[in-house]
């Protein structure tokens, strides 16, 4: 995979990917994001956080992914990436199968691509502000951008202490966690976020389409 960052160009090949869930900082948005899920047949964690350990050929920079049948949505989600002996900051969408996350969410976790975006920025370079930093995500709904996500990652666990769980080696992978959906998780095959911080402007981004495969039964 290729990024820009502020060093230059980064070629890195994956190594592996952890999906970290269930990573909200207040107790109480974790019980609300249960709770959502649940309204759709989703049951609950045996703890929380959780670390869901899946292919790093999932992992993705295509503007379209294939997915089985309309139940799938993506979810807006800081993504840390230790390449070249550093951690790096991006930004990525844990797409799932709603479907099949009924049954089982760490399969539904292995299902569908994980899109990221392009471009990277240092880790050290932000620490000092990473709660500061804005998530935005949005879903095209009967031809019109609606907000499906929006918040800072002060929503989240600190990111160095997810780091710190997963122990990341050269090439390994981690999204974070992500925000409630307003208005409920749903599906979507239209998704764009961004990743931005207040301080100098700068913005991370990713768009991509969800197209969906005929389910053959």
């Amino acid at each position: 995979m290729e990024f820009d960052t502020s060093d230059g160009p980064l070629s890195v090949q994956p190594a592996g990917l952890t999906i970290a869930g269930w990573t909200a900082r207040d107790p109480a948005a974790v019980t609300h994001h249960i709770e959502e899920l649940a309204a759709i047949g989703i049951p609950p964690p045996s703890k929380t956080p959780l670390f869901y350990r899946v292919g790093a050929s999932l992992l993705t920079q295509d503007g379209q992914i294939d997915v089985l049948g309309t139940e799938s949505s993506g979810e807006v989600e800081p993504v840390i990436l230790r390449a070249q002996h550093r951690l790096w900051l991006g930004i990525g969408s844990d797409h799932t199968d709603r479907g099949l996350e009924k049954v089982s969410v760490a399969a539904s976790k292995q299902a569908c691509p994980k899109p990221v975006g392009g471009a990277l920025w240092r880790l050290d370079e932000v620490a000092d502000r990473l709660d500061s930093l804005e998530l935005r995500a949005e879903i095209e709904e009967e031809g019109q951008w609606v907000t499906y996500q929006s918040g800072t990652l002060a929503a989240i666990r600190p990111l160095p202490d997810l780091v710190a769980a997963t122990r990341l080696n050269e090439g390994d992978v981690l999204f974070c966690g992500t925000l409630g959906a307003l208005g409920g998780v749903r599906p979507a095959a239209h998704f764009r976020a961004t990743l931005s911080d207040p301080e100098t402007g700068a913005e991370l981004s990713l768009s991509y389409k969800a197209k969906p495969l005929p389910v053959v039964t």
